[in-house]
């Protein structure tokens, strides 16, 4: 079993949570830091984007402006992403690549069945549905990303406890069409949360993804060092909350 080190839910806001991601794939790369397991919420709420992505294609930013959501750049590929202070729970897990299968697909199910064991224990019906996202009965509760740099494999992800569609598409650009009830209906039908399936908490949902992602790891409970504490705050000055990183696209 390989050993981890588990750092228990805190809030950050955007850029620290994506600069306390790299600082920790540089620190576990050069020797410093122990793979890791981390757990974590957006203070404030908080727009993603892939690496990929046209910030003015996918998000408003005059309406994230005015309503105080951060919004940040991701080192992982994939869609926009709308971070609910309270309606999430979101993970980072960091550790060489040679801890998980060399196949994709399989590192993602290798990762994402702590999750699914996690909402099985709160009595969800919970199933990874390949590449990277978990469903319950056809509707998405899970969404996950991972990118694989110099040896490390980070992968995070989000685990929904509520959902807001309406304030999502308020702060997102969808397809550049207008957002009608219809649409707001059918993303409702394809999304679905911890709430939405039973009266667990907050709380109960961050015990059980700490239990979860336990189980087959040995894992000792710790917290940020004060290097990665550093290297982060540069990150987030170099990086993450730089205008040249956040709008290159």
């Amino acid at each position: 079993m390989k050993n981890f080190r588990m750092i228990p839910f805190q809030y950050f806001n955007a850029y620290t949570n994506m600069a306390l991601d790299e600082a920790i794939m540089e620190g576990v790369r050069n020797g410093n830091s122990e793979p890791t397991i981390r757990f974590y919420g957006w203070d404030p709420s908080a727009v993603s984007i892939g690496v990929f992505q046209g910030v003015k294609n996918e998000v408003n930013l005059e309406t994230t402006h005015k309503a105080g959501v951060d919004v940040v750049r991701r080192l992982t590929g994939g869609g926009a992403v709308y971070h609910d202070r309270l309606g999430e729970v979101t993970y980072s897990l960091i550790a060489p690549l040679d801890f998980f299968p060399t196949n994709i697909i399989e590192s993602y199910r290798v990762i994402c069945d702590d999750i699914v064991f996690a909402l099985q224990a709160l009595g969800i019906n919970a199933t990874f549905a390949p590449i990277n996202d978990i469903l319950v009965n056809e509707q998405k509760i899970s969404g996950n990303a991972q990118t694989r740099r110099n040896g490390i494999l980070l992968q995070h992800g989000t685990i929904l406890y509520s959902v807001d569609v309406e304030t999502m598409f308020s702060l997102l650009n969808v397809s550049d069409q207008k957002v009608s009830d219809k649409l707001i209906k059918s993303v409702q039908k394809r999304v679905t949360s911890v709430n939405d399936q039973t009266g667990a908490s907050m709380d109960q949902l961050k015990d059980a993804l700490m239990l979860g992602f336990q189980r087959n790891r040995n894992v000792e409970l710790g917290d940020y060092s004060v290097i990665e504490q550093q290297r982060a705050q540069e990150l987030v000055q170099e990086r993450f909350n730089n205008d040249s990183w956040t709008f290159r696209l």
